[in-house]
This record gives C-alpha cells, sequence and structure tokens, in this order.
C-alpha cells in the first residue's frame, strides 16, 4: 500500500503520461527544440501588439518604462529559475505538477487553477484584439463575431495534432516578429523623443511622488508583454528531448521577446500624441497610421500580418490550457471527460472545447458585468495576470521546497545564482500580487471567489485522485 507522499510521486515516473493513459492513446513525442522556441515566443508575443498601452494610461510612457524594466527582470529571474523545473519534472501539467509535488494536493490545486485561470481568460483578450484588427479593415465588422469566429477556427487546428500546431505556430511567429520589425522600420523616420517624454510620469513632464501610483497600477499591463512564456512548460510531454530543448527555448525566447518589447514600446510612444495609444486595443497601427496615413498601403500590411502575433498567441494559449486541464483531469482534479485523448489525433480535445467554451462566455460578459470602469478587455488581461502571479509564486516556492526535500532529483538545468534569481522573482511576484490587489479588489475578490468555490469542489472529490494516484501506479 502507498504512503500518501509516494501516491503524489507516482504520476512523475518518466512513463507517467503512458501508464496513467494505458487504457487510451496518449501525447505524442514530436517537438522539436526550434518548435519549443516558436511556442515560448508565440505564446507571448501578441502582447507587443496590444494589451501593454493600457500601462500607459496611469503610468504615462516613462512611468510604465519603470514598470516594464522591473518586470522584466522579474520574469528573467522567473525563466531562469522555472527552467529547471520544467526540466526536472517534463510533465503535461507544468506548475500544477511542481506544486503538487512540492506541497502535496493543495498545493497542486493552487497552482493549478491559478495557471487555469491564466491560459483560460488570456485567449478571450487576444481573440478581442483580432476582432478590432479585423475591424479596422471591415468597419462594419463585430469584433465579438470575429473573436468567436477565431476561436472555432484555432480550437479545430489544435485538435489535429501537436505537430500540426506547432509548426503553424513557428510560421505565424516568425511572420510576427518581422512584421514588429517592419512596424519599427516605418515609424522610425517620425519619431520624436520630445513625443514620447510629453507628460510621460502620468501626465506630467517630470517626476514625482505621485507618478508611483500610476507606475504600480501599470503591473498588469507590463506583465501582459511577458505573460504565458511558462506555457513552454505544458508542451514538455510531447517535446522530443525536454531536458535540452526547453533550457535553449526559454533563453532564446525571453531574450527575443525583450528585444521586441523594448522597440515596440519606444518607436510606438514617440510618432506623435501617445495618449491616444492608451485604453485602445489596435495601438500599433494606430501609431503607423499617423505616421503614413490611412491610406497607406503600410498600414493595412501592418492590420493583415499584425493578425499573426495575435494568431501566434491565441492558437497557442489555446494550446496551453488544453494541456493544463488534461493533466488536472489525468490526475483527478477535473471530471474525467476532460482528460480524453482522442483516439486518431493524439490530442486532448474535450480540454481544447471545454476551455473555448469559457472564453467565449467570457466574450460576452461584458454586457452583464462590469468592474471599476475598465474596459472588458483590460479586465480580462487583470484576471489572467492574477493568475499568473500566483502560479510564479507558488512555482518558486516549489523551487525551493525541492531542493530541500529532494535533493537527488535530477536536475539537467540548474537555476544560475541561486538563491538569488529564485528569490527576487518571488519577491518580485509578490510585491506584484500585492499591488493588483490594491488596485483591482474587485477583480481580486472575483479570483478569490472562483478559487475557494473550485476549492469545495476539491475537496468532495478525493477519492478521484486517489484512483487516478492507484491508476498511475
Amino acid at each position: 500500500m502507498q504512503t500518501p507522499r509516494q501516491l503524489r510521486g507516482l504520476s512523475h515516473h518518466p512513463e507517467g503520461l503512458r501508464m496513467s493513459t494505458s487504457t487510451g492513446p496518449g501525447l505524442n513525442k514530436s517537438l522539436s527544440t526550434l518548435q519549443l522556441w516558436g511556442i515560448a515566443v508565440g505564446l507571448v508575443i501578441s502582447g507587443e501588439y496590444f494589451g501593454w498601452s493600457y500601462g500607459w494610461a496611469g503610468a504615462g510612457t516613462l512611468g510604465f518604462l519603470v514598470t516594464a524594466g522591473f518586470i522584466a527582470l522579474m520574469y528573467t529571474t522567473f525563466i531562469f529559475s522555472f527552467t529547471e523545473l520544467t526540466t526536472s519534472i517534463p510533465h503535461a501539467g507544468g506548475p500544477f505538477e511542481y506544486g503538487r509535488r512540492a506541497f502535496g494536493p493543495t498545493g497542486g490545486y493552487i497552482a493549478g487553477y491559478a495557471t487555469l485561470i491564466e491560459f483560460v481568460f488570456a485567449p478571450p483578450a487576444i481573440s478581442l484584439a483580432i476582432g478590432s484588427y479585423l475591424a479596422v479593415q471591415f468597419p462594419g465588422l463585430d469584433p465579438k463575431t470575429a473573436a468567436v469566429g477565431a476561436y472555432l477556427i484555432f480550437m479545430t487546428l489544435n485538435i489535429l495534432g501537436v505537430q500540426i500546431a506547432a509548426t503553424f505556430e513557428l510560421a505565424v511567429t516568425l511572420i510576427a516578429i518581422f512584421e514588429l520589425l517592419v512596424f519599427m522600420g516605418v515609424v522610425a523616420p517620425g519619431f520624436s523623443m520630445a513625443n514620447f517624454v510629453k507628460g510621460g510620469w502620468s501626465g506630467e513632464d517630470s517626476f514625482s511622488l505621485g507618478s508611483l501610483g500610476g507606475i504600480f497600477a501599470a503591473i498588469p499591463f507590463a506583465i501582459w508583454f511577458f505573460l504565458a512564456i511558462e506555457g513552454v512548460a505544458m508542451a514538455a510531454e510531447e517535446a522530443k528531448d525536454p531536458k535540452r530543448s526547453i533550457p535553449i527555448a526559454y533563453i532564446g525566447g525571453i531574450i527575443t521577446l525583450l528585444l521586441l518589447a523594448t522597440g515596440v514600446m519606444i518607436f510606438a510612444g514617440g510618432v506623435g500624441d501617445w495618449t491616444k495609444l492608451a485604453n485602445i486595443n489596435d495601438p500599433l497601427p494606430q501609431a503607423m497610421k499617423a505616421i503614413v496615413g490611412e491610406s497607406s498601403g503600410w498600414l493595412h500590411m501592418l492590420v493583415w500580418l499584425g493578425l499573426f502575433g495575435l494568431i501566434a498567441s491565441f492558437h497557442g494559449i489555446i494550446l496551453g490550457y488544453s494541456r493544463q486541464i488534461f493533466a488536472l483531469s489525468r490526475a483527478g482534479y477535473l471530471p474525467e471527460l476532460l482528460g480524453k485523448v482522442h483516439p486518431r489525433f493524439h490530442t486532448p480535445h474535450i480540454a481544447v472545447l471545454a476551455g473555448g467554451v469559457v472564453g467565449i462566455l467570457a466574450i460576452f460578459s461584458d454586457e452583464l458585468i462590469s468592474f471599476g470602469g475598465q474596459t472588458l478587455t483590460a479586465n480580462i488581461v487583470t484576471m489572467s495576470v492574477f493568475g499568473a502571479i500566483v502560479m510564479y509564486i507558488v512555482s518558486m516556492a516549489s523551487l525551493f521546497k525541492l531542493r530541500r526535500s529532494e535533493p537527488n532529483l535530477p536536475r539537467p538545468f540548474l537555476a544560475p545564482m541561486f538563491p538569488i534569481f529564485p528569490a527576487f522573482a518571488l519577491a518580485a511576484a509578490v510585491v506584484c500580487l500585492a499591488t493588483m490587489v490594491y488596485f483591482n479588489p474587485l477583480v481580486a475578490m472575483l479570483f478569490v471567489g472562483l478559487g475557494v468555490v473550485g476549492y469545495g469542489y476539491f475537496l468532495l472529490t478525493h477519492k478521484r485522485r486517489e484512483r487516478a494516484a492507484l491508476a498511475a501506479a
């Protein structure tokens, strides 16, 4: 008879997936290093196209630079630390599995819930941005209709197979990177540092203590620059050689994103009145319009190719949320139906569809719910970021715990400058969480409320988790 600790560790066996799916097909190990890098960058790259500019509304351009610099440092130290966990425990559950292994079922629940919120709520925000970009070309098109259409198309593509999905992800990511470089090149002649710094400290030309509120309030939108890069962990079981390829994908990905985020933010803010770009879903086309005019071919190219950036993240995050739902179901945290794998395509098709239903409902939720006067997209972004920050905290705590409780765990990649890097990432995430709760109390209450309801379900279904652990033995 297994002890509770042994039961928690059963699914960490290298063949855990095949063992736990002995009654059905498993996921395919087919992803290359380049494809994983494409997923890492693609998951995030929509953050360079929209979302971040909401941070200008309160912080201003210069204040937001401070916020973005702090968040960039947090993500850099986090990714270097998180890679140790991903390569040590290459499991589709990602953070859920790290939390469960370090802190037991409740730790797994907290990490799994937070990750699920992050990955399920990010796609509706991105799909609305896709709708806004399309509305530039087709003014009569309802962005919400386009958003639903995007869900239907890319859920289908994700179901057809991970190799198809990853190849498509790599292609659209490369196109999206190219388009961001084109954007910077086209607007560069009209860039003016005077435009960028005007009112750059929360609407004022010089820094004051009053600027601090805007700087802290902008944290969720700076996080949007990098949100979801950790989703590569959820593709770890499908990597050919996760212990080698994941570190390369993560490190190459964070460097790529740092360079792109810096360039896009500075060039967009210096082309004219940056206040007109705050609180909109399509800041890059509007910034380019100020330089080349509304009828320019460059603008139309940006709109069409810019869609690839949004599609890359949208498509990649659907892959991420489906693997998280799949892993939670497989471990008995969610209904067994959600863990089914398609017999032909070897993808978690039910999980793909379930996350899509939640996302589509969120798209239309503004007709029923409104928070703090913010736009629907801003609130969805904030909700997703709450999940991410809680997951970062649990992940870094898990790293410290596993270093002590499992010193002999094979670690192909060791976090550099341990314990400084993970400690900074952990402390920065705590600061972000406290700040976000202060500035977004209603969204925080919703996040906690959903978590409490979920925990009630968790307590009532402990026998399902015991059966799942025994089935994996």
